[in-house]
This record gives structure tokens, sequence and C-alpha cells, in this order.
């Protein structure tokens, strides 16, 4: 499902307009990136966790000229799906 499916979908079920309906998912899409980049761990019921996992400095090898590189600091983002 792409996302004009998904905002025809939530125009259907609610009886608003597609233009509503993109405004209300792109307003729910920004507050979850938004609390995510401030290091908070967002929840929607029934859908999944929105948070930011660090994974912490460490030493590597250059497989093949077996010198060592440091790999720094990274953050990605995790969608955790709900437990059934």
């Amino acid at each position: 499902m792409n996302t004009s499916e998904l905002v025809a979908k939530i125009a259907e079920a609610h009886g608003v307009s597609k233009t509503q309906a993109q405004g209300i998912l792109d307003s729910m899409l920004k507050s979850s990136v938004s609390a995510a980049a401030n290091g908070e761990e967002n929840s929607l019921p029934g859908f999944g966790k929105f948070k930011v996992k660090e994974t912490p400095e460490r030493e590597g090898r250059n497989p093949t000229s077996g010198r060592r590189l440091r790999s720094p600091l990274r953050e990605s983002s995790l969608i955790r799906p709900p437990r059934q």
C-alpha cells in the first residue's frame, strides 16, 4: 500500500476529503519523526513504537588490508511492531 492508497482509505473511513486525510497523515508522521529526532520514544498502540537507537563507537578492521579503523557513534531509527 502506498501513501495515496492509505490517504484514500483514511478519507473513506472517516468521511473527510483526501486533502484533509493527507494533512492528518502528514502531521502524524511529522510528530513521530520530530519526537524520534529529540530522542523520545513514540508509541502508537496497535501499530508500533518509534525510537532512536544509538550504536556506540567501536574498533573494526579493513578485511583486505587488516588496518584498524574506528567506527563512529551512530544513531538509527527503529520501528518495533506491537506484540500479538
